[in-house]
């Protein structure tokens, strides 16, 4: 697996103090890291190549052993309440460092906007209900007080555009979380997504 990250840029990211020098983690850990609410803000007052962007992430399903779940919205902070992208993720652990990240959609997904402020509309869906994204799982391995990880070149299918495959880049912390999702043609140029690096995102 390669991973493409700007070491740079990784190194902007701050990580939790408790896990600095540990090289083991818990899906506990992973959660923990990625639930919460997110904000792009601040990158995009510094870069106006960057658009300010709106994270949500919240555990769902928790009474399911199978790994654990979480329900994902993605918004433009100029249109609350109407995520562009809604998925769910579904982590699991595979040894002391290693986990994976299936990406799923959701049928109908509009009828679950909010679901951080009202359960109930989660709960209404069963987990076979979901499809997968073939080829788009993140491949993630905690190192250094974080879990980087990416999805394998040209696997995820992608019709966006002129898109024929997605590749996604993360670098996950305690308070900040590195995304970079980009689109390519079957030429292998990119046509979608940031050029120069992911976005940032800070734990509010």
């Amino acid at each position: 697996m390669k991973y493409l990250f700007s070491v740079v840029l990784l190194a902007t990211l701050i990580s939790a103090t408790t896990f600095k020098n540990k090289n083991t983690a818990t899906l506990a850990d992973l959660v923990s890291f990625m639930e919460g609410k997110y904000s792009s803000q601040k990158q995009a007052e510094a870069d106006t190549n960057y658009m300010h962007i709106t994270l949500d992430m919240v555990q769902i399903w928790e009474d399911n052993k199978d790994g654990a779940w979480l329900y994902v919205e993605q918004t433009a902070a100029w249109t609350p309440g109407k995520p562009y992208r809604q998925r769910v993720y579904h982590l699991e652990q595979q040894s002391d460092s290693t986990f994976s990240s299936t990406i799923l959609s959701l049928p109908d997904a509009k009828r679950f906007v909010g679901t951080r402020e009202n359960r109930d509309l989660i709960n209404t869906l069963n987990p076979d209900s979901l499809t997968v994204l073939p080829g788009c799982a993140l491949h993630v391995t905690f190192k250094d007080g974080g879990f980087i990880g990416a999805t394998g070149v040209g696997e995820c299918l992608n019709s966006w555009g002129d898109a024929v495959y997605a590749t996604s880049e993360v670098a996950i912390y305690a308070d900040s979380l590195y995304s970079w999702d980009r689109g390519y043609d079957s030429t292998n140029t990119q046509v979608w997504g940031a050029e120069n690096g992911g976005y940032q995102f800070l734990k509010e």
